[in-house]
């Protein structure tokens, strides 16, 4: 964590700044992002995992990885913030298939918007968000946004806390709407 006065990417301005790519971009954090991912994950049916770039992008790749390396093997995907101007012209890049299950990542989550044009992404591809796990929750109503979108909400990662499941009930057990169950 870095103090100072930054400017989020959601537009609000905060004290401090999680770049949780010092974690995800380093061997050993990748690894073990992508161990604990796959442990919550479990054996639900999931087929791919990914997220909007840049966040999402190490830790699906990494996750993509060593599930393949556990016999378990989940694609990733790479939601564009813009649908690609030349070429395929994708707003999705990566081997995902219309309708398959999938995880969202991110790595530092603050209002949710991101999580939530990822989600909307897929399920564009009438792809169902099985849920969607971010490394932090820096607390700054990423539950409430979600909640106004009709997802069932928990808590997995605080600031204060990551990595501490602090949930009620898991929202992979709970019928969920397809468009994101979010474990913030």
């Amino acid at each position: 964590m870095i103090r100072g006065d930054f400017t989020l990417s959601s537009g609000a301005k905060s004290n401090y700044y999680i770049d949780g790519r010092l974690v995800t971009l380093d061997g050993e954090g990748a690894l073990a992002v992508a161990e604990a991912i796959l442990e919550r994950i479990g054996d639900r049916k999931v087929a791919a995992i990914g997220g909007l770039t840049m966040g999402a992008d190490p830790i699906a790749g990494a996750v993509a990885a060593i599930s393949a390396h556990q016999g378990k093997p989940l694609r990733a995907f790479i939601v564009r913030k813009d649908t690609k101007k030349h070429g395929t012209q994708k707003l999705v890049e990566g081997p995902l298939l219309p309708g398959e299950p999938v995880v969202i990542v991110e790595d530092v989550v603050s209002t949710g918007a991101s999580a939530i044009q990822a989600a909307e992404a897929v399920a564009a591809m009438k792809c169902p968000v099985v849920a969607v796990i971010a490394l932090v929750d820096r607390e700054m109503g990423a539950t409430c946004c979600s909640a106004r979108r009709g997802s069932a909400t928990s808590r997995s990662s605080r600031r204060r806390n990551c990595w501490k499941c602090e949930m009620g009930s898991d929202p992979f057990t709970r019928n969920v709407p397809s468009r994101a169950a979010l474990e913030l």
